[in-house]
């Protein structure tokens, strides 16, 4: 029996996967395989390519001739390499940067909003008529003149009050 390594394709119509299969030369391309030796997702960024390299050597040892794309693929992990006892059995597999966890990124979170701030919290628009509004009342503060305590609303009122509890103490002396 002829056997061949290669590519069974699974996945959606622009979402190939595909899984690196060992099977009968004389099947169709997703028929039934002997053994599924490894995976290739080509869309990712890098490639995911996860091969069971100790059958891939066994496969490869008893004859099972790889397809072109297989045969790539085996030479990027380093299998192709370790079977024909060429140096590089490493590989150039680039692997993909792992996810930072979501526990890391709510305690980096916590520990920022524990920080004190470092600017306002909401900062408005300028126009051009705001300015000049605020330049307009800027000045009309600073000239407004300074009234004693007593002319104001607040003032006066505490002066009333103080002046009914000074009457309120004059009334209870007279009469003991």
């Amino acid at each position: 029996m002829a056997v061949k390594i290669r590519l069974k394709r699974l996945g959606k119509i622009r979402v190939p996967q595909y899984r690196i299969v060992v099977v009968d030369s004389r099947k169709k391309r997703d028929g039934k395989v002997l053994e599924e030796i490894g995976k290739y997702h080509p869309k990712e960024e890098p490639s995911f390519i996860e091969v069971t390299s100790e059958r891939a050597q066994y496969w490869l040892g008893v004859g099972a001739q790889p397809s072109e794309a297989v045969e790539a693929i085996l030479k990027i992990t380093g299998d192709w390499q370790k079977f024909k006892g060429l140096p590089g059995t490493e590989g150039t597999l680039k692997v993909k940067e792992p996810k930072r966890s979501k526990l890391d990124i709510f305690n980096e979170a916590l520990k920022e909003a524990a920080s004190e701030p470092k600017g306002a919290a909401v900062t408005k628009k300028s126009s051009k008529k705001a300015e000049e509004k605020t330049e307009e009342a800027a000045p009309a503060a600073e000239s407004a003149p300074e009234v004693p305590a007593s002319e104001t609303p607040e003032g006066a009122a505490e002066q009333a009050e103080a002046a009914e509890t000074v009457t309120a103490e004059d009334a209870g002396k007279s009469e003991a």
